[in-house]
């Protein structure tokens, strides 16, 4: 309302959505374009491809339903390849924020960038008072201090992570928590610092295990010559689900929930 004429309905019409946004990228708008699931990135990927990453544009994507958060409605809304493949795109910054906080201060900073930007939100999230310093691309938000496990998560499903931490003290296994909130560029540092001073690194996503926050990880570790002491990776399996559900009943098929 404050704004309604800084807004634009394209309609169902997703790669007319980002061709409209590179245009009015080219003559110097900072742009965000929004849509739900996996719509704003699978059904327009030649056009954010070819028009915004090719030309190094500041348009922000958004993708308001990341994994399973249209589970009732099926496969078709499902967002749960997207971190892979937007991955792979040259020059385009990705975050999966995991609390408020994080989210508000992602947009900020995409905004403030001058490449792509993709920003992945979910139906959950981590609850969370706590306002941390500072927010940075590329640098991981320590959610919980531990010294014996690591656990890496991006996106709201690190509120099993937290779970699955709380859960472990009564074990007396104090993890370390992360929120990966960006996937690229990844947190090196923090990653390689995980190996070394905890007892192995533990993913977990909402995501495709291929190529996600997992092989991210991994990929981190095998180009330092940093093995942890232990490694698993937490995500969906490469197939897709046939059935329909909440976004908490098909995490527990996926074997993602922290009970699992």
């Amino acid at each position: 309302e404050l704004y309604s004429d800084q807004f634009i309905n394209i309609g169902v019409a997703e790669q007319n959505m980002m061709g409209v946004a590179t245009g009015l990228a080219l003559e110097g708008k900072i742009i965000f374009t929004y849509s739900i699931g996996n719509f704003p990135t699978l059904r327009c990927l030649e056009q954010i491809r070819n028009d915004a990453c090719y030309h190094d544009l500041n348009i922000n994507i958004i993708a308001s339903g990341g994994g399973y958060s249209y589970g009732g409605l099926g496969m078709s809304h499902h967002a749960t390849e997207d971190l892979s493949f937007m991955r792979a795109l040259p020059g385009i910054t990705i975050v999966a924020p995991s609390t408020e906080w994080e989210a508000k201060n992602a947009v900020t900073c995409l905004a403030e960038q001058q490449n792509v930007g993709y920003l992945r939100i979910d139906k959950s999230k981590v609850i969370s008072n706590k306002n941390y310093n500072t927010f940075k691309l590329g640098k991981s938000i320590t959610l919980r201090k531990g010294d014996d496990i690591t656990i890496i998560s991006t996106g709201g499903i690190a509120e099993e992570a937290m779970k699955a931490s709380s859960e472990l003290i009564g074990d007396n296994i104090k993890c370390r928590v992360l929120s990966m909130h960006t996937i690229k560029p990844i947190d090196e540092e923090a990653i390689i610092s995980d190996c070394k001073e905890t007892k192995g690194i533990i993913s977990i996503e909402e995501n495709n295990v291929v190529g996600g926050l997992g092989s991210a990880i991994t990929e981190v570790c095998m180009d330092y010559g940093v093995i942890p002491k232990y490694f698993h990776r937490f995500g969906i399996k490469d197939k897709y689900t046939t059935i329909v559900g909440s976004q908490s009943y098909l995490r527990g098929e996926s074997g993602i929930l922290s009970d699992n």
